[in-house]
């Protein structure tokens, strides 16, 4: 199958004809999708479609389930995530942040910090330096700032989820995935998430499994709808929503299944 839009040199990702089992069961079917450089990219769909396994096929959390086996191919920089890579560095080099805010049960310095040590940094003015900047950059530093040797634990849903994509952003990813980063929060909470991935994207590029069609229309520059194992349609995020070329896409986004 040709693949359109494929080895643009402003994609981060390629992927091309990809199909992933588990056992017997297809759970994707000849994905062929580009994921452009430093843009938020949504991928949207009915519980079950398929959204969350391509997701974990972008950082090889796939490997970590019996009976997966995968084909076709998948870029990122034009090297191929399946070849031979150091797997370790890709997940660091591509960041996950998941549905339930999940700290680490330590301080809050320590959970920005944690990575860092276990790459082997030990200066302790650099470990603040990096802490400091990625707590800014997940706009939590202010709030914490007096707090840092306070357990992670004590901190708002909202706030956790701030910790865990700076705990992502301290490893200096290229890409972060979310899971339904949003989706254990409160409105006011989700807000300043979706005010966060805006300010990210000027040096991350983000890919985000949301549920709900009105995030993705906020917060994505490009969207992509997955139902049954099948990418149905991408296209600019505007286009999805207001004249999609598909009747399923049409469907779903006017709410007549879901």
């Amino acid at each position: 199958m040709h693949c359109p839009y494929l080895g643009l040199n402003m994609n981060k990702f390629n992927i091309e004809n990809l199909n992933l089992f588990y056992g017997e069961n297809q759970a994707l079917k000849s994905i062929c999708l580009p994921i452009p450089a430093r843009q938020v990219t949504a991928l949207i769909g009915p519980s079950g479609c398929g959204k969350s396994t391509l997701l974990r096929c972008l950082n090889r959390m796939n490997d970590l389930i019996e009976g997966v086996s995968i084909n076709g191919t998948l870029t990122m920089d034009d090297e191929d995530i399946y070849g031979n890579i150091d797997v370790a560095n890709l997940r660091i080099k591509v960041g996950m942040v998941f549905q339930k805010p999940n700290p680490f049960p330590m301080s809050i310095y320590e959970n920005v910090a944690y990575g860092l040590r276990a790459q082997g940094l030990k200066d302790k003015a650099e470990l603040d330096k990096v802490v400091e900047k990625s707590l800014r950059g997940a706009a939590l530093w202010d709030e914490v700032k007096a707090r840092l040797k306070t357990p992670a634990m004590g901190l708002s849903g909202g706030q956790q989820q701030r910790l865990c994509i700076a705990r992502a952003i301290a490893m200096q990813p290229d890409v972060i995935l979310m899971d339904e980063p949003t989706s254990a929060l409160d409105p006011i909470a989700t807000n300043k998430i979706e005010a966060l991935m805006e300010s990210l994207k000027k040096e991350f590029t983000i890919v985000i499994v949301t549920h709900s069609m009105q995030q993705a229309r906020r917060i994505s520059d490009r969207t992509a709808f997955f139902l049954m194992g099948e990418l149905v349609e991408h296209d600019q995020t505007h286009a999805i929503f207001s004249n999609p070329q598909d009747s399923r896409t049409k469907g779903y986004v006017n709410g007549d299944f879901g």
